[in-house]
């Protein structure tokens, strides 16, 4: 079974604005998942989406290059970890946004937990595009 997804998106957006958006709660909880979050080694963030709550531990806050936290979705026990990298480029700025840790779940559920964070992310990474761009 796959262990880790990996997304890659060009943006045509400056790599301080892709940052803002995928580091600051306001800007997240505009179009991702309702966030209470700051880019801070050690902070435990929470984001809420309807019943499903996600919390986790920022480990890494490289500004404007790179952020690092643990995943762990309520009522599961299965710490997970994302990550998001970003390069300046000549188009803007290239995000790489990784998504590991998934094989910990137990059996079957394993593959439906992959799918599902492999489908989300791609909504993300959508969504993400459309807000920066609507801005």
């Amino acid at each position: 079974m796959n262990d880790r997804i990996i997304k890659t998106h060009q943006f045509a957006h400056p790599i301080d604005e892709i940052w803002k958006a995928i580091s600051l709660a306001d800007e997240i909880s505009a179009w991702f998942i309702k966030a209470k979050f700051r880019p801070e080694v050690g902070y435990q963030y929470t984001f809420t989406h309807e019943q499903t709550i996600i919390t986790g531990e920022v480990l890494k806050a490289n500004p404007v290059y790179e952020l690092v936290y643990t995943w762990l979705v309520s009522g599961t026990d299965v710490e997970t970890t994302v990550s998001w990298t970003l390069e300046e480029n000549s188009q803007g700025t290239l995000l790489t946004l990784e998504h590991y840790g998934i094989s910990k779940y137990p059996g079957e559920t394993a593959i439906f937990m992959f799918e599902n964070f492999r489908g989300g992310w791609n909504t993300c990474v959508t969504n993400l595009d459309k807000y920066l761009s609507e801005k």
